[in-house]
């Protein structure tokens, strides 16, 4: 390949195209920033989202230096050297610093996707960039004049552009596969932005501006503005995903909301059942209380009595289910009250009693002091405790129950 000079330009005719190609390229890249600075991440558990502001920063630094260049191209002529000389100064630490964030990007990100125990030495990566680049320059020496800010240009894009887009696309690349099952458009967007990446690190990098190919008639410049545009839209089309995520936070809560309602319903549902029964079971109640004094007063119906008194024992316990269905369904503000634990775990274990008849429940309770809490909440904690130990155990098994208290401090454990 061969490199050509800054074109002296004739403001009479038409601007030369390569100032066209510096517009362009610094606009895709600014575009790049932009589209990113303005989307909406807030609360996003994306991995992508806590680093892509360094991408962001990458794009408004590297389009405000091609954007430099390009003032260059079009006012060198009409300029001092000392002035000159100061833009190329701003320049260089203009792209400086575009690729420490590219590079930093790429390593955030190979770090939040990559479990490799090498990925944590990724943060000295940047230092060593850092030394290799300033060794280049001490060796050049520090003449401050325009091949100088030339150099060190391109020393910076031979260290930190073209580590930092090898490591930005196998970052994209590794975390594509990651969001596939979220979004294959997405993740194909990703990937090949990685790919992109790939080929801008090796144009940025490693050949020098203004240079054209040997077996092609076209400057890097055009290559380089090439990638940029397809790394942008690329780009652009995955930041989508956070759009994705939000819709399923939406879908998720609305399931929620109508769980929520759905259990409302039933609730209520429950409370009214438990009312009809519970008046019912009353009458029969004292219907049983009534015959059983008339029955008494007579004799020879000792086996009747019997049967009558397991008929009230029965109707005892469906109205103590019956009470306790309808404490338990209704709805009310959170009381704290003093509470006997094990009278909690009671009136758990007799809501259950249908639900723990396929396994043996064992109780090892101790009189412990009351504590201030909401019994309908606590019975509630142990009911989920108890229902998910009967279904971890579908053929049958043991639940241990136990109580215990130090001082004021009431423990229950339950193990199956």
């Amino acid at each position: 390949m061969i490199e050509i000079g800054i074109p002296e330009l004739n403001f009479i005719t038409n601007i030369p195209s390569i100032c066209l190609l510096y517009f362009f390229y610094g606009l895709a890249f600014f575009f790049l920033g932009a589209s990113i600075a303005v989307k909406d991440m807030k609360g996003s558990e994306l991995k992508l989202a806590g680093c892509l502001w360094m991408l962001a920063g990458f794009g408004f630094t590297h389009g405000s230096h091609e954007w430099l260049e390009l003032y260059l191209l079009l006012q060198g002529r009409y300029i001092s050297m000392t002035e000159i000389l100061y833009i190329k100064f701003v320049t260089v630490l203009s792209v400086v610093l575009s690729f420490v964030l590219l590079l930093a990007f790429g390593i955030k990100l190979i770090s939040a996707v990559s479990n490799n125990k090498w990925a944590k030495w990724l943060k000295a990566v940047p230092a060593v960039l850092f030394i290799i680049w300033v060794i280049h320059l001490w060796k050049y020496g520090f003449t401050m004049d325009i091949p100088f800010f030339e150099m060190a240009d391109m020393r910076a894009r031979n260290t930190f552009g073209l580590i930092g887009g090898l490591m930005t696309a196998y970052g994209l690349i590794v975390y594509s596969k990651e969001v596939k099952t979220l979004s294959l458009p997405i993740s194909k967007n990703l990937y090949y932005a990685g790919i992109v990446f790939i080929v801008y690190a090796i144009l940025a990098g490693l050949v020098s501006s203004y240079a054209i190919f040997s077996w092609i008639p076209l400057r890097i410049e055009v290559f380089r503005s090439i990638a940029a545009v397809l790394i942008a839209c690329f780009i652009i089309k995955a930041l989508n995903i956070f759009d994705i995520e939000t819709r399923g936070k939406l879908e998720r809560q609305m399931k929620l909301v109508a769980q929520s309602d759905k259990l409302a319903s039933l609730g209520q549902l429950a409370a009214g059942i438990a009312h009809e029964i519970n008046n019912p079971l009353t009458n029969a109640s004292l219907n049983v209380e009534t015959l059983k004094g008339k029955l008494k007063s007579c004799c020879g119906y000792d086996d009747i009595l019997n049967k009558i008194d397991a008929i009230g024992r029965n109707i005892d316990k469906a109205s103590a289910i019956a009470k306790e269905l309808l404490q338990f369904s209704s709805s009310r503000k959170t009381e704290f009250v003093d509470v006997n634990i094990n009278n909690v775990i009671a009136s758990a274990i007799t809501l259950l009693k249908y639900k723990l008849s396929s396994v043996s429940v064992h109780q090892d309770l101790t009189e412990a002091p009351d504590i201030t809490g909401d019994p309908v909440k606590l019975e509630e904690v142990l009911i989920n405790i108890l229902n998910n130990s009967v279904e971890a155990m579908p053929s049958g098994g043991d639940i241990f129950i136990s109580t215990s208290h130090d001082d004021d401090i009431v423990t229950i454990k339950v193990s199956d």
